[in-house]
């Protein structure tokens, strides 16, 4: 071992600038590999909030509802024919309903728990409405169910925010196809250079390991070095990465975007874990992996 790490010493200082090069490629695709995992985790929070845009909203009648064709709360009875009307609809692919307690916990995750705890909460799960989530067939393909639905007991309004959210998807699908295209060709790039970096490694080396193939050294022990070098490349890269996804979430999201448009579900930690996560595992396997299979193109143990 004490030879294994003095060659990883050597390594790493004989190639620095090479390293260097390698650590900043892979700094920077993963970071972009990890943005593009928050903005697709994105798209499912808002997704989940207000729906796709093959869905729409059909809000069922409360206690106190503002629509005067509401005599008081959906009963289960108008909620079973609401419900065979749906499944009845050809332009209909699925649906299924909301409840109070759910829709108020959506509520609290958007505006903070902490504003309806206590003696006078902003609301409560009685003041929330029943829905109907219809998911369509096509989204351009939806009057039909909307006028079978629309004049039912029991039904108070209709929410069709496809328009409106039709661009806020489009920009979050741009950003994120761009992210993770800019990544592929940096990851391209980073494999490059962790060739190279083996080639060189392998050429400054070449007497030593032919010294070591006379004395019947082991496959492991000649490419250990190599190994090393790259799991210590991929733990700095995935470091690197991380602390850019963490400043972005920490200054971009909570900082500015949850202050300036809170009505937006943003992305947070247990999301910037779970793209730190796929970074973790994508680092060492763009290094580990080519680093095997050319130590035996150019080692040739």
């Amino acid at each position: 071992m004490r030879y294994v790490f003095s060659n990883l010493g050597q390594g790493l200082r004989r190639n620095l600038s090479m390293h260097i090069a390698v650590v900043l490629t892979l700094f920077v695709s993963l970071t972009l590999v990890g943005l593009g995992l928050l903005l697709n985790q994105q798209a499912d929070k808002a997704a989940q909030q207000w729906g796709s845009q093959l869905q729409i909203t059909v809000w069922l009648c409360k206690a106190d509802d503002d629509n005067p064709t509401c005599t008081g709360e959906v009963t289960d009875a108008q909620k079973d024919a609401i419900a065979e009307v749906v499944e009845e609809n050809p332009e209909v692919a699925d649906h299924h309903f909301e409840s109070k307690e759910e829709a108020f916990e959506k509520i609290k995750e958007l505006l903070g728990p902490e504003k309806f705890d206590g003696p006078n909460p902003a609301a409560t799960a009685d003041d929330m409405p029943e829905s109907l989530w219809i998911t369509l067939e096509d989204p351009d393909e939806y009057e039909g169910i909307t006028s079978a639905v629309i004049g039912l007991a029991g039904v108070s309004d209709i929410r069709d925010a496809r328009e409106t959210l039709e661009p806020i998807y489009d920009s979050i699908s741009a950003l994120q196809l761009g992210a993770l295209g800019t990544a592929v060709f940096l990851v391209l790039a980073a494999l490059l250079l962790v060739g190279n970096t083996i080639r060189l490694a392998a050429f400054a080396r070449r007497r030593e390991i032919g010294i070591m193939r006379l004395v019947g050294a082991s496959t492991i022990y000649i490419t250990m070095p190599f190994l090393l070098e790259a799991v210590v490349t991929a733990l700095v890269s995935v470091a690197l990465a991380g602390g850019a996804l963490a400043a972005f979430v920490y200054f971009g999201v909570e900082e500015r975007l949850a202050d300036n448009l809170g009505f937006i579900p943003w992305v947070g930690w247990p999301e910037y874990l779970n793209a730190l996560g796929l970074v973790a595992i994508v680092g060492p396997v763009l290094t580990l992996l080519p680093t095997l299979l050319l130590t035996r193109k150019y080692l040739k143990v």
